[in-house]
């Protein structure tokens, strides 16, 4: 009891400081794997605030870093929900009780093909998977994605190939959808990319994909 007391005041503490230095937010939480966003999800508007997750508040976060805190009344949210505030969408990975909101800050929109399997092993015109060839597992998902400092190989060998970059995707888990390697992800830029590896953690799923080249 004394720790649901103790956490109750922090959430109140961070409530009154977003009050004094935030805006008013929206929140939504995902029904199901299509539109999180929606405005039939939004279920609450609240003062929010959010600050480097290094914890130093008087500096701005660096490139390649999506991690923030956020500085709102966290009573009535939870992981997996999502905070917008102006332009900006952050998703919660983490409520741990006596420590700071852990948000991510999305910075595409995504949806998630689970390509069906070849139904012929000789014959076939082309080899690969078609984007009318699968299943629509997730669909415009903020996300955080960023650019691996790694590059792969194309695989063609020929000396005109380019390096293929890799992605870091950052993305809340939903109920009832898994994302496996093979999965095909497409962003707001018109860009693809392989789902290479996947682990859903305590934050949501940590996603390592490689980037499609035609």
């Amino acid at each position: 009891m004394q720790g649901s007391k103790l956490q109750d005041r922090l959430y109140f503490g961070l409530g009154r400081a977003a009050r004094h230095a935030g805006q008013l937010a929206d929140a939504y939480r995902p029904r199901g794997a299509a539109s999180p966003l929606d405005k039939r999800n939004r279920f609450l508007r609240l003062p929010a605030a959010f600050l480097p997750a290094k914890g130093d508040a008087g500096k701005t976060n660096l490139y390649g870093d999506p991690l923030w805190h956020g500085l709102f009344d966290a009573s009535y949210t939870r992981p997996g929900d999502y905070i917008v505030l102006g332009e900006h969408r952050y998703f919660i990975a983490s409520q741990a009780p006596m420590l700071p909101v852990l948000c991510v800050l999305a910075n595409r929109t995504i949806s998630i093909t689970r390509p069906n399997a070849q139904s012929t092993v000789a014959g076939n015109p082309y080899g690969g998977y078609t984007a009318g060839s699968g299943t629509v597992t997730m669909v415009g998902w903020p996300a955080s994605i960023l650019g691996e400092s790694r590059l792969g190989e194309t695989g063609a060998g020929l000396p005109a190939d380019l390096s293929v970059p890799y992605w870091n995707v950052l993305l809340p888990a939903t109920t009832g959808v898994a994302i496996s390697p093979g999965d095909l992800i497409a962003d707001d830029l018109g860009r693809t990319a392989t789902v290479s590896g996947s682990e859903l953690t305590e934050l949501g799923w940590l996603i390592t994909a490689k980037m499609a080249t035609t």
